[in-house]
This record gives structure tokens, sequence and C-alpha cells, in this order.
């Protein structure tokens, strides 16, 4: 008679277990991440939902790349990629040569959060691209508590937005819910880190197509 095994039974139940409890995770998590967004949050202008609570240039458009790009305003790898990048993407919208729609996120703190917020307010003002390439031009070290509600302002002001509108919408964190979404979708996405940019959907490679115009630019019309 053959001697039981109970080490060998141990461990094929334990790895049926192991299987079934991933999988259950793998059903759970985006479920979980879901709820944590608030679908009654107040959105600002030109901003889809749909495109991960992203603000989106040329979404009417069709047959053209869609260019995703995830950001943090406090970092100072993004704020390199506007550098060298900046011009070309603003270029491409201006043309309407891609649909653009931009992620910011939020990873680096409550500076984030306030800038976020500022730049969707700014957003309300048609004003988007200018104060987001005036966030980075004058980017503080992280969490140093530069960028507080009336400093934003005042940034927006120098950058030709004077409205009392404005001013209430960055003071009062209008769009705070709207910068927890966007947060969520990034995680829904799988975006663990700032920049990141996809193409069409399909992450570019971080090492050679972030920081070179020509390489990045091929990326785009490889699409």
């Amino acid at each position: 008679m053959a001697k039981n095994q109970p080490g060998k039974d141990n461990f094929t139940r334990n790895l049926v277990i192991g299987v079934v409890v991933g999988v259950l995770l793998i059903m759970v998590v985006p479920t979980l991440i879901s709820k944590q967004t608030n679908t009654s949050a107040k959105i600002p202008a030109s901003v889809s939902a749909d495109r991960g609570y992203g603000i989106v240039f040329n979404g009417e458009l069709s047959g053209v790349p869609v260019i995703d790009i995830y950001e943090d305003f406090q970092c100072p790898v993004c704020a390199k990629f506007e550098g060298v990048q900046g011009d070309y993407i603003e270029s491409l919208i201006s043309a309407k040569k891609a649909t653009v729609v931009y992620h910011t996120l939020s990873f680096l703190g409550p500076e984030s959060v306030n800038a976020a917020n500022a730049a969707a307010c700014a957003a309300d003002e048609g004003e988007f691209l200018s104060f987001h390439r005036s966030l980075y031009a004058n980017q503080p070290a992280e969490n140093t508590g530069v960028w507080s509600n009336d400093v934003l302002v005042v940034l927006g002001q120098a950058t030709g937005i004077d409205s009392k509108k404005f001013a209430s919408c960055v003071n009062n964190m209008d769009y705070k819910d709207w910068v927890s979404n966007a947060a969520t979708a990034g995680a829904q996405a799988n975006v663990n880190s700032t920049p990141t940019v996809f193409i069409d959907g399909k992450e570019i490679d971080r090492q050679t197509e972030y920081y070179d115009v020509i390489k990045f630019k091929s990326a785009v019309e490889r699409g």
C-alpha cells in the first residue's frame, strides 16, 4: 500500500488556494480602485472621464496619434521632459496633428495637488498650456511650501490669468476631487512614475525617446 504524502498534498492544496486568491485579487483590485472615483466630482473644461479624467486637446480628431502624458508638476524629470518636448507637443496641438491628453497626477504630495487644481482652474480660462509652461518654468524644490494657493494665483496672474474666478477656483480648491479622480485613473492605467507617455496606447521608450526630439517625433509619426 502506498504511503500518504502529506507534504505533497499540502503543497498542491496551497498552490490551488494561491491561484484562486490571485485570480480573486485580479478581479477585486480594479473594482476597489473604480469605487474610489468620485463620479459627482466637479471637472474642469476639456476634461474627459472616458480619457482617464485627463485634460484633452483635439479630442474631436480622428486618424491622428493620441498622446497621453502622465505628469506631476513637482517632478523634476517632468520639467526636463517639458523643456525638451513641450514646444513640439504644443505645435502638434495647434496644427491639429495629434490628440493630446494631459494627466495631472499628484504623487509627490500636497503641493502637487495644489498645482494640479490650479492648472484645472487655468483650463477653465482657456490658459492650461500657458500655465502648464509657467509651472515648470517656476518649479521649486519638492514640498518646500513654495506652491501655496496664494503663490499659484500670483503665478497665474503673471501668466495673464487675472480673473477673480480663477483666484477663487484656486483658493477654494474647486477641483480637488477631480485631482483625486485623475490619480485613481492613473493607477488604473498602471502608471506608477512620472513622466509616463503613451502614444496610441503604447508606452514609448523612456531611455531613448523621452528626451530626444527627433526620436520622440519618430515615435509620434509611427503611432
